[in-house]
């Protein structure tokens, strides 16, 4: 009898995932439910004139930002939808070729892919809401805002 050699067949599995940020699709994570206070939530301060504070979902994003006198957001646009609701000062958009001034109370939406621009008459304390969630300010990417 002849002696055979048997070969074991081996699977070869990656030991890590490699892609490009943004560019593979992520299994999405299981919803849980958060319970904060603004209180808890990281406050980013990226210049003297404007801060941020960030809770984010899995199709949403809420973001209070505080806004100093003189304070001047530049034309940026970006595939998100936009609801910007005013709760104290007034915050001037310019937006379509339009001035809005939008005082507390007042309520703009800002639909996907449409620039615009914003100057703080007032402090201005806001609360904006994006759908899906900005991947630029999760990721501290936006460097629009970030110029002093």
């Amino acid at each position: 009898m002849k002696n055979k050699s048997v070969k074991k067949k081996t699977t070869l599995r990656p030991t890590a995932r490699v892609g490009l940020n943004g560019t593979v699709a992520r299994k999405k994570k299981t919803p849980e439910l958060k319970h904060l206070a603004w209180d808890e939530v990281e406050r980013e301060i990226l210049t003297p004139l404007f801060e941020r504070q960030l809770i984010v979902g899995q199709e949403i994003m809420l973001a209070r930002i505080v806004l100093r006198k003189g304070c001047i957001v530049p034309m940026h646009s970006h595939i998100n939808e936009q609801v910007s609701t005013i709760l104290e000062g007034t915050l001037k958009f310019f937006i379509d070729g339009k001035e809005v001034l939008v005082g507390a109370g007042e309520i703009l939406t800002i639909p996907p892919n449409m620039p615009h621009k914003a100057e703080a008459m007032t402090d201005v304390l806001a609360i904006d809401i994006f759908t899906p969630p900005r991947a630029d300010w999760i990721n501290k990417t936006d460097s629009y805002l970030r110029k002093k």
